[in-house]
């Protein structure tokens, strides 16, 4: 697999040497990190082209970035290791090859923090319909040319995005059914907001608590 891997990346290296952002190898799978601008060129490439041959997508998920590297590991670093200037959103892409065997993740960041947006993956890939409709939903990414782009997993009348990390954990609404109105209605949640557990108490200190 190293040998596929390093023939990988010096395939992905020569076709995209100019918008290849960051390409690193983690887990025995690399991850490509490319513009928003350029992903669909790229897409297109990783799927038409024989030496990359990437016919099947097979999960987009999103990110939010915005507390990352705030953290330290025990050894004291920090815990950045991406190249992504400061931009909050991504969606990331799990490609297959069948032909020759081998997997590519790919990651795209949105340039906007306040309105994240990339083009949709469906004119090359169908199967990112609902994959970006869940990032949508979740993560509030709008994925630019979907033909259906909506709520998938939350409520059609929910509000917010569940997966942000600025997301209170007590949400922001609750449902439920009105008997006098014979419908279901939304209110404000009416529960205490719950505080996460510091990590003190978590983890090494957990036992003297």
């Amino acid at each position: 697999m190293t040998t596929d891997l390093n023939i990988l990346r010096s395939n992905l290296t020569e076709a995209f040497a100019d918008k290849v952002v960051s390409l690193e190898e983690k887990l025995g799978e690399l991850t490509l990190v490319v513009k928003a601008a350029d992903m669909l060129g790229v897409f297109t490439r990783l799927r038409n082209d024989a030496e990359f041959s990437f016919e099947e997508l097979i999960d987009v998920c999103g990110i939010d970035y915005s507390t990352y590297g705030s953290e330290t590991s025990e050894e004291g670093r920090y815990l950045v290791d991406i190249e992504r200037a400061g931009s909050r959103f991504a969606a990331v892409y799990h490609l297959l090859s069948i032909t020759l065997n081998i997997r590519l993740r790919v990651r795209v960041f949105a340039e906007d923090d306040a309105m994240p947006m990339l083009d949709s993956a469906i004119s090359i890939w169908p199967s990112a319909n609902w994959y970006e409709r869940e990032a949508f939903d979740l993560y509030g990414i709008i994925f630019v040319g979907h033909p259906d782009l909506r709520r998938i997993l939350t409520d059609y009348g929910f509000v917010g995005n569940p997966f942000r990390k600025d997301f209170p954990l007590s949400g922001t609404v609750e449902m439920r059914y009105d008997a006098a109105q014979q419908r279901v209605i939304y209110e404000p949640v009416s529960i205490e907001p719950r505080e996460v557990t510091p990590r003190s108490l978590r983890e090494e200190n957990f036992a003297r608590h």
